[in-house]
């Protein structure tokens, strides 16, 4: 099944966006927390609030060595709620995915750039990989590529992994990544709220209100 998420701990907006979005949860990394200025203790059960108790959200290590990003993901899958550890598909990254594996807690593989790295982040048991759409194409390769190669190795090797694909500029990159047949995708606020607008669907309901009420003024549509 499908799951969309919001790239944000923007409470607020989160909040209106659910109201007709159908979220699967929310993902966040060290920099959308700093900026929010609030951590997980106070994020995290007002998301739950949000978006109810089956969420899922993904949280980011700040740790470093492998040690410390095995113990940290032990601390965050012990929180009461459905928590995938986001790890980075570095060479340290991936070391501690296979550990983290050996407990049986999710992981998301992120900041992934190539296919090398996606299918490394795989084969080391990661329930997700996360590549930066946008920030690949940034870097003058091809993001689609990318996407598009991580899911046709997922497919051709039957790997569990499921792309959760982040990092959009605009909604075609999002649509492209669609046709790609990928599991997840997570949404800056920005282009989560051009999707859910369209200036030609509020042109042609003004003009159903202005024919309707010419003729029926305010009655409703049982009353006509």
């Amino acid at each position: 099944m499908f799951e969309l998420y919001l790239d944000s701990a923007n409470l607020a907006e989160i909040r209106i966006l659910s109201e007709s979005l159908p979220l699967a949860g929310v993902t966040t990394n060290p920099s959308i927390l700093a900026s929010g200025g609030a951590g997980l203790t106070q994020v995290l059960p007002e998301l739950a609030e949000i978006l109810g108790s089956n969420s899922r959200f993904h949280v980011q290590v700040i740790s470093h060595t492998v040690e410390d990003i095995v113990a940290e993901a032990m601390q965050l899958h012990a929180l009461p709620f459905d928590i995938v550890v986001k790890i980075p598909a570095h060479a340290t990254g991936l070391a501690a995915i296979k550990q983290i594996k050996q407990h049986n807690i999710p992981v998301l593989a992120t900041a992934i750039y190539n296919v090398q790295q996606g299918m490394l982040a795989a084969l080391n048991g990661a329930d997700y990989l996360a590549p930066y759409l946008n920030r690949i194409d940034n870097l003058g390769f091809d993001g689609i590529g990318v996407v598009a190669d991580l899911q046709g190795m997922i497919d051709r090797y039957q790997l569990p992994a499921k792309l959760l694909v982040a990092s959009f500029k605009n909604v075609q990159q999002v649509l492209q990544v669609l046709k790609l047949g990928v599991a997840a995708v997570t949404l800056p606020l920005d282009i989560a709220q051009q999707m859910l607008t369209n200036p030609a669907t509020d042109a042609a309901v003004a003009k159903f209100e202005q024919d309707w009420q010419t003729v029926f003024a305010d009655k409703l549509s049982f009353e006509s």
